[in-house]
This record gives C-alpha cells, structure tokens and sequence, in this order.
C-alpha cells in the first residue's frame, strides 16, 4: 500500500517513511526510464514456463513495519499449505531500485508490489504480465482502484490494498490542550485554530511530510489537483492549488504546523508516536506502525476537513505484479488470487490496517472497525494517483519544492509543476 500503501502507499526510504513514498531514487529512476524507452514487449510471451507439479516463488514487498511483513508471510504460509508450492517473502531495502535493477538483468521477482507511480514506467517497459481478468471475481475490487492499473483497456494487476488519508488526533494531548468532540475541525479555519491551540510545551499542532502525497489533499479540498480526470493535461498552475498551498504556508510560518524532517522523524508517524505532533495526515498503515511502536498511544481517525471546494482526500494503493519474465507466471498469478481472497484482504487489514480493495470485503472490514471509517473514504472527492509514465521524477521534483514551502512562493512552485508536466505529457503523447 507505499505504500501507498501504501499506500505508499508507501514504500521504504528508511523503514516506514519509506514503505509510504513515491519519491523515486536517481539511480533507480534513470533505470526505469531506460526500460521505459525500450519497445515494449507488454503482454508477450517469451520466457520458457515451469510446469512441474510444485514450484518456488519469490515475492518482493515494501514494507511499512514488522505487522506488514508477518502478515504477508504468514499469508503465503497459508498459501504454501494449500497449493504446495514454496513461497520466499523478500523485504526491498529500496523496492523501485530493487525491482529496475532486477527487470534489466532479467530476473525479476515473480510477484512484487507495484508502487501507482511507477506502474505506467513497468507497463510500457514490457515487464509486467497482464492477469488481472483471470483473478476471482474481479468485479468486486474497487472500480477506481482497477482503473489506476488499467492500460489500453486492460486489468493488468490487481491492487492489494488501500487506504485513504484521514486526520489522526492524540487523544491525551486534545484533551490537555481543553479541546472535546464539538473542537473536531470540519473547515480549515477550524483546523488552524485547533492546531494553534494544540502547539506549545514540546508539541506542534500539525505535523507531516513534506510531500504532494499529505498536501495534495488540501489542493483537492480547493478544488484544484496535479491533472485532469483523465491525466491528459495538467492542471496545476491554478488559483485553487495556490489556495491551498497558501494555506498550509501560513500554518507553516505560524509554527503550528511542521515537517516531521523538521523534528528529526523520519515519518510523521514516528513524531505522532513520540508525542512531538498532536495532528497528522496520514493513511490506514499508521494503525500498525503504531501497534507495533507505540501501542500506549491513544487516538482518534477523523475525516479530513472540507476546504472551499469541499471535501477531499487522496487514496493511495498498490497493486500485486507479476512478472512476465517469470517462468513460474501460472503459479505466480494463483497465489496473487490466493493473496487478494476477501479473507485475506481481511486478516491484512486487523494485521496492519490496511482497507481491503474489495469492496465487499472493505464493507465487512469497516463494519467491524468503524473507528477507521475515515481511511475507507469513497467518492467522487477522493483523488487517486498520478500514473503518468516517466512523471515520478516531475512530482520528486514538486516534493523537493514543497520542502521549501515556508519561505518559497506557492505561485512559482505551481507554474514550474505545470511546465515540467507538461514536458512529460508531450513525451508520452
């Protein structure tokens, strides 16, 4: 999920961070691009295949914590009893590094998650095998999940998991700071003066990273975005994402919102965990890390609050790839519909808080966990990724511009977005 994750979801940079990043390493981006720009071979099939009767796997994750990497394991233990093929679980250091360097040598993983924001880059590269109509009742995964991997009309992989941002709130320190139920922001301005409220003695109201992947739901929220609906033309340079990023600008510059690099956190989870930050954004994958690390904090998921457009958040998943240079695709392919039963979409989810991609499965999940209904979201007001090929290095580059938000202007930031977006739209066009 990243993740996205992760979501990240999100995936490693230096542990959870990392497992909820779509920041892409140099050397593993010129790699991809590399792949990218070769002819692609999508779909074809020249690799000799295993038929015998029991066959080993590799699956290679990025993971947001030891609760993701157990259940995973513990998944395809389950998977090796009923099918009788092995299954070695591989935990990526730095999974798009990882997985280019691996495509390029040609000997992929046969199953690995696959980041949203590089799916478009292994697509065209010809190293993903297209499966995803051959998996169970396909019909039951979110719709707008599926079309994230979707190519030329095509299922290509089926995503894991997903998780929509919510705002988590310290409970203890709400209370310490004389805030009850009805102090719960649903506007802006609200959300401001809570978090001005909650900054003193040691804690900052707000605090997250610094990416577009946390504030590009308030530019949702004003109604703007990074493209159009269908990722065609970009939409960035506007008066609704300047909005936005004037508003997280002005908290930035009050002090009551912070980066966690400005804390020394390598993730905003890990200040939320110490006691550093009363607020944050962050997706599903925190329930686990925050299990596993700090099971004594006590907190609250809550919706995001509505902007002058309304509502908005982003969702962020993965999905499962497989490999088309895997000579064990047949096997690789049954034990992703092993993995993506709405039982074990279910056991992930209590494991480590992932929202199922089902959507049967996700209703029985929130039925059960009401408490994180918030990083269920569905709707029209949810913004899914960016999934244009060869665009991770433009929205690295929007990352490392919105570190500098504090003291940059949000105006030029946006119109160098849209000038190196629409350089890559016109690449791929």
């Amino acid at each position: 999920m990243n993740p996205v994750h992760p979501a990240t979801t999100r995936p490693p940079r230096d542990g959870r961070r990392r497992a909820r990043t779509a920041h892409a390493v140099a050397a593993g981006g010129l790699l991809l691009t590399a792949l990218a720009g070769c002819s692609s071979n999508f779909g074809e099939d020249e690799t000799e295949q295993d038929d015998s009767a029991s066959q080993q796997l590799t699956v290679l994750i990025a993971t947001s914590g030891d609760a993701e990497t157990d259940a995973v394991r513990a998944a395809a233990g389950a998977y090796e009893e009923e099918s009788g093929n092995t299954v070695r679980v591989e935990v990526a250091q730095d999974i798009n590094q990882q997985l280019g360097q691996a495509f390029a040598g040609g000997e992929p993983p046969d199953v690995f998650y696959v980041d949203s924001s590089q799916f478009a880059n292994y697509a065209e590269g010809g190293s993903l095998h297209p499966y995803g109509e051959r998996i169970t009742d396909v019909d039951d995964f979110s719709p707008a999940l599926r079309q994230s991997f979707t190519r030329d009309g095509e299922l290509v992989c089926v995503p894991k998991d997903t998780s929509s941002l919510a705002l988590i709130v310290n409970a203890e320190l709400w209370r310490a700071a004389g805030l009850t139920e009805a102090d719960r922001p649903e506007t802006w301005e609200q959300l401001r003066d809570v978090a001005e409220r909650l900054t003193g003695d040691g804690v900052t109201g707000m605090v997250t990273t610094e990416e577009y992947q946390r504030l590009g739901a308030f530019m949702r929220q004003a109604g703007g975005w990074i493209t159009n609906a269908e990722q065609t033309a970009m939409t960035a340079d506007s008066p609704e994402n300047a909005e936005a990023l004037e508003f997280v600008r002005g908290m930035l510059d009050d002090g009551s919102w912070r980066y966690a690099s400005d804390l020394d956190a390598q993730w905003a989870g890990e200040a939320f965990g110490e006691g550093q930050a009363a607020m944050t954004v962050e997706g599903g994958w925190l329930a686990g890390a925050l299990a596993a690390d700090y099971p004594d904090v006590e907190y609250e998921v809550l919706p995001l609050p509505e902007g002058p457009a309304g509502q908005g958040t982003l969702a962020f998943t993965n999905c499962w790839g497989v490999a088309q240079d895997s000579a064990h695709r047949e096997a690789a392919v049954d034990l992703v519909d092993f993995l993506t039963r709405p039982e074990q979409q279910i056991a992930m989810g209590e494991a480590f808080g992932a929202i199922p991609s089902r959507v049967s499965a996700a209703e029985d999940y929130l039925a059960e966990h009401p408490e994180q209904e918030a990083w269920g979201a569905s709707g029209d007001w949810v913004q899914g990724p960016v999934t244009i090929q060869g665009f991770d290095t433009v929205l690295a580059q929007f990352n490392t511009d919105l570190a500098e938000l504090r003291t940059a202007d949000p105006d030029t930031i946006l119109a160098d977005l849209q000038r190196y977006g629409e350089a890559a739209l016109d690449e791929v066009s």
